[in-house]
């Protein structure tokens, strides 16, 4: 694994219209196959759109980060305080750096301020199907905890493991 020199910096309301456009770039490269494009265009709404993005930077319980090198954004990561646990609610990087130490930095920068907060352990969800993802997670220290469906409406379900890394 190359370890790139990574700079994270929190997302500041400039940034939404590039955080929704890098996400939809990135869930096009990485879920066809392992769920349909509908779902994939219901999610990007859901999850990213700029009013969704502006409304959790106001959050107090919700972390908006971003991964730099050099000028360019190729990654980002969300956490929050969610159902008493530190939760990882979203890492993504761009395919063209993936596998060269992004996530992994971003996945400490979490976990030091979920351990700064109090918290033993960082959570996360992950589709069962997304193995690349699973494989990557496991190389940072996160275990399977259970496996859960959430129906989250329109038809469409999340199908996914909880993970979990200690601190």
């Amino acid at each position: 694994m190359n370890s790139l020199k990574v700079e994270i910096r929190p997302v500041t309301p400039p940034d939404v219209p590039a955080i929704s456009a890098l996400a939809r770039e990135i869930w096009q490269a990485s879920y066809p196959g392992i769920i349909t494009q509908e779902q994939i265009d219901f999610m990007l709404e859901q999850r990213y759109g700029h009013e969704r993005l502006y409304d959790d930077l106001e959050d107090l319980h919700k972390w908006l980060d971003q991964a730099f090198l050099g000028d360019r954004r190729v990654g980002f990561a969300f956490s929050e305080i969610y159902k008493g646990e530190f939760k990882l609610d979203k890492l993504y990087i761009h395919p063209d750096v993936q596998r060269q130490g992004v996530g992994g930095q971003l996945i400490t920068h979490v976990a030091a301020r979920a351990k700064k907060e109090g918290y033993p352990c960082v959570v996360l969800a992950v589709n069962k199907r997304n193995e690349k993802a699973i494989n990557s997670y496991k190389k940072y220290g996160f275990v399977v905890r259970e496996a859960i469906v959430d129906d989250i409406g329109h038809g469409y379900v999340m199908d996914d493991f909880v993970m979990e890394k200690k601190l």
